[in-house]
């Protein structure tokens, strides 16, 4: 996935100080700021007059070298080599390691309306927390149906049609001491090749129980009872059973589903009065992660182990 084809998204200014642990110095005094990049860049070739590939969305990022470098050049050629950088309407610059910018840096990002944020994290762990951080900001995201747990330490999303239960699993399974992500609707980033679900704000920690009307996990049962996010590792789709119905019965099938083009492994489970999907959905997750760890209990029957 190329990292640079993605769609910008604006946040706070305060929001991103928060997550990032950062504080503003000057440079604008803009409540908000957009990103367009998942890359973070280190200016020091822009100081130095190479520009020829220098990407103008990334968050820009400077260290002991920059500054020193920055410092080493006279009045009116660090003036100018800090105007090659804020002319291309950067989203922001960061100082790490609680290093300051001076007068002149100052004026010239108020000039060109750029953000200035201090860092005490070294360099090289601002760069990683950064490169995470957008990473996750502007990952690909995809709104889903249905309810997502952790079991036994795996994610899995429970999906199915109006009625099969979802929720009412969700609930069992939560009684059993597992833990609810989110109801009904599953917000679903792609990082890397990684699949991350979430609740909308408006709906986290609640779900929606037939019969009884909404209820909040989180009060109810406790924070150990709720996860603010999960890695979606299986797919269980409650389906409803009819007669002659084609299933598979040794777990052979290798079906997936795939959300935002990254395969999951699924099963599908048929929905029948008196049967307990709580529990068959906490058996599905610990076998599967059995077969992760490269047990397959068929195989084992049939040698005879």
């Amino acid at each position: 996935m190329n990292k640079q084809s993605v769609d910008p998204k604006s946040m706070r200014i305060k929001d991103f100080c928060k997550a990032c642990d950062l504080e503003v110095i000057g440079g604008s005094d803009l409540q908000y700021i957009t990103f367009s990049s998942m890359m973070v860049n280190r200016p020091g070739l822009m100081f130095a007059g190479f520009d020829a590939y220098f990407g103008a969305g990334r968050v820009q990022l400077i260290g002991n070298a920059e500054n020193y470098y920055l410092r080493s050049l006279g009045e009116e050629e660090r003036r100018e080599a800090v105007k090659r950088l804020l002319s291309r309407h950067v989203p922001c610059v960061i100082f790490a390691r609680g290093i300051l910018p001076d007068t002149m840096f100052t004026e010239e990002a108020e000039r060109y309306g750029v953000p200035l944020f201090s860092a005490q994290s070294v360099t090289t762990v601002m760069s990683v927390a950064l490169s995470n951080f957008l990473s996750e900001l502007l990952a690909p995201e995809e709104s889903v149906h249905g309810t997502l747990m952790e079991i036994t330490g795996l994610g899995v999303l429970i999906t199915g049609g109006s009625g099969m239960g979802k929720s009412e699993t969700a609930l069992e399974l939560i009684n059993r001491g597992h833990r609810l992500v989110a109801d009904d609707a599953v917000l679903v980033k792609r990082v890397g090749d990684k699949l991350i679900g979430k609740a909308p704000e408006r709906t986290k920690f609640y779900m929606e129980v037939r019969g009884i009307g909404i209820i909040d996990v989180r009060r109810m049962y406790g924070v150990g009872a709720i996860l603010n996010s999960e890695h979606i590792d299986l797919v269980l789709d409650l389906i409803k059973w009819e007669e002659n119905m084609q299933l598979d019965r040794l777990g052979e099938s290798g079906m997936c589903r795939e959300i935002l083009g990254v395969r999951v492994p699924k099963l599908t489970l048929p929905v029948m009065p008196g049967r307990n999907l709580a529990i068959v959905a906490e058996v599905a997750a610990r076998n599967f992660r059995l077969q992760s760890m490269g047990f397959d209990a068929l195989r084992s029957m049939l040698e005879g182990k």
